[in-house]
């Protein structure tokens, strides 16, 4: 690739409706926030105005459910000092840094971040543009790699410090390019490899890799005077061989207790959670995902080899309980589990670094089931962030979806909410158990256009037991965290309610597909019934009111712009949250009382 080639995308008129598209979501998602306060003009506008009254934007909006702001993107107009201003987002920001509590510290680098966004959004403008209708009915992998817009309430959502261009160009998502990973022989004294029940590392190993490649790797090895036998596999993301491994664990190269194998002949597609790989050469063997010391979202996105030991363990224990439990086999729920991870313990950063130091996060890998594994017949895969997704022309993926199904909106509304709310609900109120259920960890199984499954991924890192006395074996023991009684509903309210369905619902209504009101009973009418199933579990259900009249307002960007490097304290995360005042909740009109 050219020099200029790989910088095609960035051209005035893409840069122009990137900016456009992210000052539209920067307004309405700070507004959401209450970040900022915009004030309704005589004109209709709203008008919000810089940190010192200098730029004033006017723009047009509709307020939903959940103080949701729709901001007509092509309403957008910037003014300094009374003359007509281009949009910029990085001017935006600036101007509003008070107002959005950005410190002087965190500024330039969440502009940095901003500025990368901007960037994946004009690569992104260059593609095909593909219609919702037939991104609706493609493959698995088309779909995963044809979203546009990323986390719906971060700002800055696409940050991936740390990425060249040319490094884009082969490792985001939405790039498409296929990935060999580098695969490194790891001495089993500084290596822990764990597995979940009935499996081992040498028959895991030879599984995924095949004969040729370990007949390949060992003659490496005995070339070298060293023996397989005394190492683990491990797969690296080849960023981080290029720009970490090499570097920070030199000395572990050198002294033969990390060793090169070479590049694994199996490809591989990064997968929105961009550390995350799909095996496209056999799309049924297990997804990869990789450790990247990659600025991306508030985190540097590493794995932690301490973390990994537990990982196998606890999917099996979660697969155990859900295999169990006969509401969630009524509605066909089930998890990928994580089956199997590794993790390289470097001593000397392990000496000088506490747990949760990113340099403890740089060389671990977990293998997790792949999906494909799971679909019968006419059966197809659709990752749950599609529901978002409005093409260039308007349309929903959602409303193409309801479209080729037969049904009337509320009749598809309720067949994916048994299959994805269900589940959450059961977990809660029975488990006090809670997922990190956003549109990009929960694939559907859909027939027909109908949702007929939900299956969860990210299971190890990512669920939370919310019950101080629930007895769990010794290796899930991590995943109890201590949350106050008043927030334990939160995980509900804010990551389902506020983070997916407050986008979803107006997606319905602006296409005129459904009002506002017809989803929302679809919810509630959905929980409804789960309660019906479950009289048992009465006294929780009234303990913990899903039809409350208001619940806290836990604002995601706030956390991001106040600390872009960690935001959350992974020991104690509902500490870390900001809860700014309350949001009416939407359901609470349709509940019985």
């Amino acid at each position: 690739m050219s020099l200029s080639d790989a910088i095609s995308h960035l051209s005035p008129e893409l840069w122009a409706r990137a900016n456009r598209a992210l000052v539209r979501k920067a307004l309405a998602e700070f507004s959401h926030e209450r970040l900022l306060t915009p004030k309704l003009l005589d004109s209709g506008l709203y008008s919000v105005l810089s940190d010192d009254a200098t730029v004033e934007y006017r723009f047009a909006a509709t307020l939903h459910a959940l103080d949701h702001w729709s901001v007509d993107e092509a309403s957008i107009t910037r003014h300094r000092d009374g003359g007509p201003a281009e949009l910029d987002a990085l001017d935006f920001h600036i101007e509003l840094q008070r107002t959005l509590g950005l410190s002087a510290e965190v500024l330039p680098v969440y502009l940095e971040e901003i500025s990368s966004t901007l960037a994946g959004s004009g690569y992104k403008y260059t593609k095909p543009q593909v219609s919702s209708a037939v991104l609706a009915k493609s493959s698995f992998q088309d779909i995963e790699t044809g979203m546009t817009e990323g986390h719906p309430c971060f700002v800055a959502n696409n940050g991936r410090l740390g990425f060249g261009v040319h490094e884009y160009l082969s490792y985001a998502p939405e790039t498409a390019s296929p990935v060999h990973l580098v695969w490194v022989a790891a001495r089993k004294d500084v290596s822990t490899f764990t597995a979940g029940a009935g499996l081992d590392h040498d028959t895991f190993v030879r599984e995924e890799l095949g004969e040729d490649a370990l007949t390949l790797f060992s003659a490496k090895m005995a070339s070298l005077g060293l023996d397989l036998a005394d190492y683990h596999l491990l797969p690296v993301h080849p960023w981080q061989w290029w720009n970490k491994t090499t570097v920070t664990f030199a000395a572990e190269i050198a002294n033969r207790r990390l060793v090169l194998l070479g590049e694994g002949s199996d490809a591989y597609l990064a997968q929105q959670s961009i550390r995350t790989f799909f095996n496209t050469t056999t799309p049924t063997k297990h997804y990869v995902k990789t450790a990247i010391s990659v600025l991306n979202m508030g985190f540097m996105r590493g794995l932690s080899a301490a973390y990994m030991e537990a990982t196998p363990a606890i999917n099996d224990w979660l697969h155990q309980l859900i295999e169990n439990d006969e509401v969630l086999r009524s509605v066909d729920f089930s998890i990928i589990r994580e089956r199997a991870a590794i993790g390289y313990h470097h001593r000397q950063y392990e000496r000088a670094t506490d747990r949760y130091s990113p340099y403890r996060k740089m060389l671990a890998a977990l293998w997790r089931e792949s999906p494909v594994n799971f679909v019968e017949g006419d059966e197809r895969l659709a990752t749950m962030a599609s529901l978002l997704h409005v093409d260039a022309d308007g349309k929903s993926f959602v409303g193409a979806l309801i479209e080729e199904s037969s049904l009337t909106p509320a009749e598809w509304l309720a067949s994916y909410l048994r299959a994805y709310l269900v589940p959450l609900l059961h977990c809660f109120y029975q488990y006090d158990l809670a997922y990190m259920p956003h549109g990009e960890n929960t694939i559907l199984v859909i027939k027909d256009g109908v949702v007929q499954r939900a299956i969860f991924k990210d299971i190890a890192e990512e669920i939370v037991v919310m019950d101080p006395d629930a007895v769990l074996p010794p290796a899930v023991e991590r995943v109890r965290a201590d949350i106050p009684e008043d927030m334990k509903l939160l995980s509900v309210f804010t990551d389902v309610f506020d983070c997916f369905f407050r986008f979803l619902g107006p997606i319905l209504a602006t296409e005129g597909i459904c009002e506002e009101d017809t989803f929302w009973r679809a919810v509630a009418d959905c929980a409804h019934a789960y309660q019906d199933s479950v009289p048992a579990l009465a006294d929780r259900f009234a303990r913990y009111d899903l039809f409350a009249d208001e619940f806290q307002l836990s604002c995601l960007n706030r956390l991001q712009l106040r600390n872009n490097k960690q935001m959350v304290d992974l020991a104690d995360p509902s500490a870390a949250l900001q809860l700014i005042g309350t949001l009416k909740n939407p359901v609470a009109p349709f509940a019985r009382r």
